[in-house]
């Protein structure tokens, strides 16, 4: 990736217009990632020169006349690129169609550089909908108890209760990863069984924790190692707050041992707890929504999908299903 003082002004000066709103880090990356290869592919097609490499084009110099002659069909000519010379899939494409329509959003009405908006009728591709990957019930309590009970070759006792603690908090929560990571412990209110956590965009949202986690936390805080530095929940073999590659590493090695779980990653188990919650817990869409922390609801939907035995119960129990004239 360029480093910012390889970035064309009007970029920088996009990002940090982004920073000033709040945006996370994970999404401003996204957005320089994004528009770099996207002021790369302009900058080659207004130099006529297929011998060029693209990755190899410096965009330095692009300013606003440069980008006022940018129109529609470059911007399509772009996105035939990504799927068929980058192979990208439709979510990604999808991805960086809101980079380019934000970006040029900025330019068009805050920052007035562009006279017009070439990206304002912008088309996303269709998405075809997915159904999460997730543990069943048995998968689950296999892996608690494997956890529990048995550990790995060269991981101390105290690890594997620290383990238990984040696999509990992450199937009985729903918890993002960066969120898991992010716990304090000042921010855990045992009275009240719940604990605050940093989610997508840096929002504050509470999480509300059931006995099983409140155990688990507990188990581990009588464990955990002193430290001065962090005040941070969960501890890497440094004493440091855990890191996302960490976590990501115990998952895999865990889910390694559990039948039909082996290809599964960590994420999976937050649609693990959304899944249950809603096969067993009879709890509303709007709830799920709430206990996930998602903006729309349409990204919760995707749960009410997942229970096809719902589906299958109702057509049996038609009264009309054994009628036989």
């Amino acid at each position: 990736m360029l480093m910012n003082n390889d970035l064309p002004k009007i970029l920088r000066d996009y990002l940090n217009y982004n920073a000033n709103l709040n945006k996370s880090k994970n999404t401003l990356n996204e957005y320089k990632y994004d528009l770099t290869n996207f002021l790369k592919y302009m900058k080659y097609l207004s130099l006529d020169d297929n011998k060029l490499d693209i990755a190899e084009i410096s965009i330095k110099d692009i300013d606003s006349k440069f980008l006022n002659m940018i129109d529609i069909n470059d911007i399509y000519a772009y996105m035939s690129y990504l799927k068929d010379s980058c192979d990208d899939k439709p979510a990604t494409r999808a991805r960086k169609v809101a980079s380019i329509k934000s970006f040029f959003k900025y330019l068009h009405l805050k920052a007035k550089l562009i006279d017009d908006n070439p990206a304002k009728e912008l088309e996303s591709p269709k998405l075809g909908k997915r159904l999460p990957k997730y543990l069943t019930l048995e998968q689950s309590t296999s892996l608690l108890d494997y956890v529990k009970n048995k550990e790995i070759t060269g991981r101390q006792h105290d690890n594997s209760i620290r383990d238990y603690a984040m696999i509990t908090l992450f199937l009985n929560c729903g918890m993002r990863l960066s969120e898991l990571i992010s716990i304090d412990i000042n921010h855990i209110k045992f009275d009240e069984n719940l604990l605050t956590v940093i989610g997508k965009g840096d929002k504050e949202r509470t999480v509300y924790l059931n006995n099983a986690c409140i155990s688990a936390i507990s188990d581990y805080l009588n464990i955990r190692p002193n430290t001065d530095d962090t005040n941070a929940l969960f501890l890497s073999e440094r004493k440091q707050r855990i890191s996302k590659r960490t976590v990501q590493h115990i998952i895999k090695e865990y889910l390694s041992q559990i039948s039909g779980a082996e290809n599964l990653s960590t994420h999976k188990l937050r649609h693990t707890a959304a899944t249950l919650m809603y096969q067993y817990g009879n709890v509303d869409i709007r709830a799920l929504q709430e206990i996930l922390g998602h903006e729309s609801i349409a990204t919760t939907e995707i749960y009410t999908h997942v229970d096809n035995s719902q589906i299958r119960e109702a057509v049996e129990n038609n009264p009309l299903a054994n009628y036989k004239p």
